[in-house]
């Protein structure tokens, strides 16, 4: 991919970020998917249901002209952008959505363009912010639950994906 401008960058970032996301699911197996380290805690595969969802609600809300992260309060945000995002899902299906709704929000991102990415738009803080400088947080966020996926997979005793890439594994 060529890296031309601020939102070449910012895409190839979230590029990067939910393939290893994938790949981090990818390395679990369907039984390790439904492992719950904790009550209160996600699975895997809700984990990644919730990085469909995040990523939907990001897409969505930054290329949306008058867009806010504070328009409605978030359960609202999340079921206008991710309503059909289902509550659960198998290994494939997963995967399947991941990929999917990635290529969808870059389509959408490009369309939108540099100059409207670089516009400000209200964050769920109440600030104001770019809308690329937003998107960060939002691949920031991925990269947060692919680090639980990660520490998932050492949990049922396996080796993250990123582990096996640098050891030239994978």
């Amino acid at each position: 991919m060529a890296l031309n401008t601020l939102l070449d960058e910012v895409l190839e970032a979230w590029h990067y970020t939910r393939d290893g996301v994938i790949g981090e699911i990818r390395n679990l197996s369907e039984a390790d998917l439904k492992f719950r380290p904790h009550a209160e805690s996600r699975t895997a595969v809700e984990i990644g249901l919730h990085i469909v969802q995040s990523g939907l609600m990001m897409a969505g809300e930054l290329t949306r002209p008058g867009g806010s992260f504070r328009r409605k309060p978030y359960p609202q945000l999340l079921k206008e952008h991710a309503a059909a995002v289902p509550a659960t899902a198998t290994k494939s299906q997963l995967l399947t959505l991941l990929k999917r709704t990635h290529a969808e929000g870059d389509r959408k991102i490009r369309a939108a363009g540099e100059l409207f990415m670089l516009q400000r738009i209200t964050r769920f803080d109440g600030e104001e912010g770019t809308r690329v400088t937003w998107m960060n947080h939002g691949v920031s966020h991925e990269e947060y639950h692919r680090g639980q996926i990660a520490l998932y997979a050492r949990l049922v005793g396996r080796v993250p994906a990123l582990t096996q890439l640098i050891r030239g594994a994978a």
